[in-house]
C-alpha cells in the first residue's frame, strides 16, 4: 500500500481533491482532533461528524488503506512522529479555559492512561522482561531528552534490587564508545517516548547490530524501534502529551521493578543488606 510510506498529512493531500463532500468533512475532522479521531472506532467516528459507518469505510479504502485498523495504526504514528510543540499546544489549549480546568483535565488524563495500562498489560511479556534483567551480567538502561528521566528512575530503584545497574544519556555521543564494549550477556534497556530522538534510534540499531538482548519500553507500538527489540513492553497513553510525562509509563517501570524484587528472594536481602550497611557507614541517610 502506497500510502503507508507516506505521511498521513501527505497521504490525505495528495487524495484530498478526489475526496466525496463527505469524506473531505472526515479528512477535516482527522486532522483538526487527531486526538480523538484516534480512540474512535468505525462508529465512534460517524457519529462526531454525521456521516455513516459505510461512509468512513469509503473514506479509509481512498486513502489506499486496506482496513480502518491500518488507518488508525498510521493516525497514530502521526501523532507520535509529525506533531511539532506548536500543534501539541494548540490540542490541549483547545478543551482548556481556565486553571481548574485544565487540573481536571491532567487528572482525568492520568487517570484513563492507568486504567488502560491495567488493561493492556501483557503479564506474560512483564515475565520474559523480569526474568532478561535478574539474569543478566549488567544492565545498562537508556533514555533521551523527556525519557531520560524515566531511565534515571528506573536505574536508581533497580540498583537498590540488584548490582551491575548503568544509567546511559542517550543524547550523548559518548553512549557508543560504552555500548562497543558491554559483556555480550548484558541486557540494554530504551526507554522511547513521543517525539522519538533521533539518538535513541541510532543506539538501538547499534545495539542490534551488536546482537546484544534489548528491551524496548514506550507508549505505543509505532515506536521505530518495535521491530528491532527482543522485548517490548507497552504503556499505553490515551492522549496527546504535550510537555507531561506519560503517568501510565512510569506505573510500568515502577511495577516492573517491583515484581521483580517479588521474584528475586534471598539474592535481594543480601544486596539490600550490604546497601543499608554502606549507607550506615557513611551517614547517607538522616537519623534522629
Amino acid at each position: 500500500m502506497g500510502s503507508k510510506q507516506l505521511s498521513l498529512t501527505k497521504t490525505i493531500q495528495d487524495h484530498y481533491h478526489g475526496l466525496t463532500s463527505k469524506g473531505k468533512i472526515l479528512a477535516d475532522f482527522v486532522q483538526s482532533c487527531p486526538d480523538k479521531a484516534v480512540f474512535m472506532t468505525t462508529r465512534q467516528l460517524a457519529a462526531a461528524v454525521g456521516v455513516s459507518e459505510a461512509t468512513v469505510v469509503r473514506f479509509v479504502r481512498q486513502l489506499d488503506f486496506t482496513s480502518y485498523s491500518l488507518f488508525i495504526d498510521k493516525l497514530r504514528e502521526h501523532i507520535d512522529t509529525e506533531l511539532t510543540l506548536l500543534d501539541r499546544y494548540q490540542l490541549a489549549q483547545s478543551v482548556v479555559h481556565n486553571e481548574d480546568e485544565l487540573l481536571e483535565k491532567m487528572l482525568t488524563q492520568n487517570i484513563e492512561d492507568i486504567k488502560s495500562l491495567s488493561q493492556f498489560i501483557d503479564l506474560d511479556e512483564i515475565k520474559k522482561v523480569r526474568d532478561l534483567i535478574k539474569n543478566a551480567k549488567s544492565v545498562h538502561i537508556i533514555g533521551s531528552r523527556i525519557s531520560y528521566s524515566f531511565a534515571s528512575h528506573m536505574s536508581w530503584t533497580l540498583s537498590k534490587l540488584r548490582p551491575e545497574v548503568h544509567l546511559l544519556n542517550g543524547s550523548d555521543t559518548t553512549c557508543i564508545d560504552k555500548l562497543a564494549f558491554i559483556d555480550p550477556d548484558s541486557v540494554i534497556v530504551i526507554i522511547a517516548t513521543t517525539r522519538y530522538p533521533n539518538d535513541l534510534i541510532k543506539l538501538g540499531k547499534l545495539v542490534r547490530r551488536q546482537r546484544l538482548k534489548m528491551i524496548l519500553l514506550t507508549e505505543s507500538s509505532t515506536c521505530p524501534l518495535s521491530q528491532i527489540s527482543n522485548q517490548i513492553l507497552i504503556a499505553p497513553s490515551t492522549g496527546i502529551p504535550y510537555l507531561n510525562a506519560s503517568i501510565s509509563l512510569l506505573c510500568l517501570v515502577n511495577y516492573l521493578v517491583q515484581s521483580l524484587a517479588a521474584d528475586m528472594g534471598e539474592e535481594l536481602q543480601r544486596h539490600q543488606q550490604k546497601l543499608e550497611q554502606v549507607y550506615l557507614e557513611n551517614d547517607v541517610l538522616f537519623l534522629q
